[in-house]
């Protein structure tokens, strides 16, 4: 079980990369990513118990210095959003969909967490791919009222942080939208 879940966008892929090395020196966490993201960003996403969380976020906070663009530390992450990174979808005839849409991947996985803990939806999925240009977008759905909530909740992070792109309440969605509400990008690296 995942207890804390931290992200670091960095602006250089040789910096990314000695921070990569620094946090895993500093304390044992499980990394998830590390990679490039559009565009031209490196970005580290890990995971573990809090205080080596804590620790290996600093370290590599330090650095990254000033090739940090985005960060974020989640010490006590919603089961949901782990389950979203790895994939796990749920759709099963909602009664009202909500999209939110983040600039920065970072603030998007912060506003998630802050949907799921403020209101009483389910995580349809989340979406961090590098065909985005570096953003990200979740999907949430339940009551309308419950969607409504979890809008506003993820809003105002993103507000508060400058990266908020879009958000949309899609009523009663048609089976057929559904097929698509969360289709993988269409064009993959390294061919279909």
């Amino acid at each position: 079980m995942v207890e804390a879940l931290a992200l670091i966008e960095l602006d250089s892929v040789a910096r990314g990369l000695r921070a990569v090395d620094a946090m895993v020196k500093q304390a044992t966490v499980q990394i998830h990513e590390a990679n490039l993201v559009e565009p031209g960003k490196y970005l580290i996403l890990f995971s573990g118990a809090v205080a080596e969380v804590e620790e290996s976020y600093a370290a590599a906070c330090a650095v990254g210095a000033d090739r940090v663009v985005e960060r974020m530390l989640l010490p006590v992450v919603h089961p949901g959003v782990t389950r979203g990174l790895m994939g796990v979808t749920d759709v099963d005839e909602p009664d009202c969909v909500g999209v939110v849409e983040g600039r920065h991947v970072a603030g998007l996985l912060e506003a998630c967490d802050r949907s799921l803990k403020d209101a009483d939806v389910q995580l349809c999925g989340l979406r961090v791919a590098g065909s985005l240009g570096g953003k990200a977008y979740y999907v949430v759905h339940g009551a309308q009222h419950d969607v409504e909530a979890a809008l506003a909740a993820g809003e105002r992070v993103l507000a508060k942080r400058g990266s908020l792109f879009a958000i949309e309440r899609i009523a009663r969605p048609h089976p057929e939208f559904l097929v698509w509400l969360l289709r993988p990008p269409p064009f993959r690296p390294g061919g279909l």
